[in-house]
């Protein structure tokens, strides 16, 4: 598993240089402004970045002032860092997967789809079933699973010693 995530980590930079070389060499922007293309997305990215982390951080204060647990926040604001890391890192790529991220419209589906693939199944995982609510699944028993208990199939014992108790 370790090797395929180190795999995956290798072909990034070589994706993103096949594309930059093919925006380069097949648009007549040219190489100056294929790297300008790139460096003017980073910073307008960055910007984005900033603007949407000061919103997200206004949201989580005003949830925990409301008392209420600031889960979709939380997990913008790590899609935030994520945008921040995929725009810092040169390439076109990298930079649409940041500003994809970035933008409250796109960033939206991709957090509904992280909470249902990913942080359900964990918490699942990890608190047998309670976050989806599956924790129990039996249902509710059948006829002849029940069994009925008079007063005389079974001993009453006060501890007191009261016999009225009884």
């Amino acid at each position: 598993m370790l090797l395929r995530i180190l795999g995956l980590l290798l072909l990034i930079p070589l994706f993103d240089m096949v594309v930059l070389v093919a925006v380069a060499t097949q648009t007549p922007l040219g190489w100056v402004g294929a790297v300008a293309l790139v460096v003017l997305t980073a910073l307008i990215g960055m910007l984005l970045v900033r603007a949407e982390g000061r919103h997200t951080a206004q949201k989580i204060q005003s949830q925990i002032q409301r008392g209420s647990l600031p889960g979709d926040e939380l997990l913008d604001g790590g899609l935030l860092i994520a945008a921040g890391a995929f725009l810092l890192t040169p390439g076109l790529v990298t930079d649409l997967v940041g500003l994809v991220l970035v933008v409250p419209v796109t960033r939206w589906p991709v957090r509904k789809a992280i909470k249902r693939w990913l942080v359900i199944p964990y918490l699942d995982r990890k608190m047998g079933g309670i976050a989806s609510g599956v924790a129990y699944g039996g249902g509710f028993p059948d006829e002849e699973d029940t069994y009925d208990v008079d007063a005389e199939s079974y001993e009453v014992h006060d501890p007191d010693g009261d016999p009225s108790r009884e």
